[in-house]
């Protein structure tokens, strides 16, 4: 049974029920009721690898191979690898965490949860796809969907900030085609037919000529949604106009694609010209972690505090990427997934804290801790896991990047590596600057003190975040042990090469 296309058939089916559906009651049902069964299917698959991975050691499980277009040999190829399944429940826990938290949504609310769903389709394709014109294809899905949501249900300049963020997103894909495309005409090399096939592409010699060229476009074209510095601006605006749920899918999973393709792509299939490019990038990333830190220390707004931290933070995963090494790379792996669970937890926090006090201004706010118990308390655990205090997600991530940061020898990247742990410093001055000011001392404003307590669905959203972070920090070894073992056969081309 194909049980990967499920992921892309159960979400278009739950689209196209929504087209039918009338009123928020039957729209927001139908849309718990799809993204449940995606949340099933996800949790089966994780069970469904672990029995399949004991007896197969092949680089892709559960691949299928359906001719698409002949004539240029694109192919609907899917499969996937450990990282691919973590990344599939990640998304289908922040999909239904987002339903829930978009429960009230009464604006437009068959046409907000279908771009919704639209969105996470293509997340969803992506993450299975392992043909590059396929991939490409469920990219696009996933980005376009973005402008409707914050043009149409965002806030503030949102017109402004969903066509910045669009025009950026769509400039990088063009750069990243022609990334794409230059691997695609150098994939006979040896002097096979041209492909689209991650697998088959990953085993010819691409002259060294053409990695050079082609891989700073296939990085930044997909580092780019990465947040990679100085390409970062649409990602600061686009948070703070961004609805709750969107906020949440944007940060917590869309910007996931950003470095699984670097990872998936221009690393695995042009390794000399990951070698020879490192530097440069490196430069790029390290200074995106330094400068998103130091961003979030200057931000009043809980949106902008939060959009500055995710520059940051992601820009640790293209830093550990471009360190070339194992243990790095399993350390971005686990950043993706424990940034994915804490940003989404930390902007449907602050979706809620704005929906009771109608301002997102810390200056304005003080003694929630007082009058919104349950949230002042998730919030602080959220902080906790960002600054990466042991015992949480964030932790265990960073520890894996920087020990795998220093095993790189030359006095260039340990001076990069020292510049990025750094930015743990700062990040907690600026989450501990956030909690004091917002939840402790006297309540600034009387109106908080009847403010309304977390609803089921809230709370219910909240939980179905909070678990899986909490679960990564007290017991990481399943999840470490999984993704390691997948990111062998993808390093083992950049390693044969140092």
């Amino acid at each position: 049974m194909d049980i990967l296309s499920l992921f892309v058939i159960v979400p278009v089916l739950t689209v196209l029920a929504l087209v039918f559906s009338k009123g928020l009651k039957q729209a927001r049902l139908i849309s718990m009721i799809g993204s449940f069964i995606q949340l099933g299917m996800a949790i089966n698959l994780l069970f469904a690898y672990f029995r399949e991975r004991a007896v197969d050691k092949s680089v892709m499980l559960f691949t299928q191979d359906y001719v698409w277009f002949k004539n240029f040999n694109v192919h609907y190829a899917i499969g996937v690898d450990g990282i691919s399944v973590a990344l599939l429940l990640l998304t289908a826990i922040v999909v239904l965490a987002g339903v829930f938290i978009s429960w009230k949504t009464d604006d437009l609310p068959k046409e907000f949860f279908v771009s919704l769903l639209v969105l996470a389709t293509g997340v969803y394709g992506f993450f299975i796809s392992i043909d590059l014109f396929t991939m490409f294809v469920f990219y696009e899905i996933a980005v376009i969907p973005m402008y409707l949501l914050i043009g149409i249900w965002g806030s503030g300049p949102k017109e402004y900030s969903a066509m910045k963020l669009t025009l950026m997103l769509m400039g990088a894909s063009a750069v990243l085609m022609v990334g794409v495309l230059g691997i695609y005409f150098n994939s006979n090399a040896d002097g096979g037919a041209l492909t689209f096939n991650i697998l088959e592409i990953a085993k010819v010699h691409i002259p060294f000529e053409a990695q050079k060229l082609f891989f700073p476009l296939t990085f930044v074209g997909f580092a780019v949604l990465g947040a990679l510095f100085p390409f970062h601006t649409w990602s600061p605006d686009g948070h703070a106009s961004a609805p709750t749920a969107v906020s949440m899918l944007h940060a917590g999973v869309l910007m996931k694609l950003g470095g699984y393709g670097v990872f998936r792509i221009a690393m695995f299939l042009l390794p000399l010209g990951a070698i020879e490019w490192s530097w440069f990038f490196i430069i790029l990333s390290a200074t995106g972690v330094i400068y998103g830190a130091f961003g979030a220390l200057k931000q009043t707004d809980l949106k902008y505090i939060n959009a500055y931290s995710s520059v940051s933070h992601l820009g640790m995963v293209l830093f550990a990427l471009l360190m070339l090494n194992k243990t790095a790379w399993n350390g971005a792996i686990l950043q993706s997934l424990s940034h994915g669970f804490m940003t989404a937890l930390f902007f449907a926090l602050i979706g809620m804290i704005y929906g009771r006090t109608h301002t997102r201004d810390i200056t304005k706010l003080g003694g929630l801790l007082k009058v919104m118990p349950f949230i002042s308390v998730i919030y602080v655990i959220a902080g906790m896991a960002s600054l990466g205090l042991p015992g949480f997600s964030g932790f265990i991530a960073e520890m894996n990047i920087f020990v795998g940061a220093f095993q790189h020898e030359g006095m260039f990247y340990r001076v990069a590596t020292i510049i990025s742990v750094s930015a743990i410093v700062v990040t907690a001055v600026y989450i501990l600057r956030v909690l004091g000011i917002m939840l402790m001392g006297e309540v600034k404003n009387d109106e908080y003190l009847n403010l309304p307590k977390a609803t089921w669905f809230e709370i219910t959203g909240i939980l179905l975040l909070l678990i899986p972070m909490l679960g990564m920090g007290v017991a990481p070894l399943w999840l470490s042990d999984m993704t390691m073992d997948s990111i062998q056969p993808f390093i083992q081309g950049v390693l044969n090469h140092l």
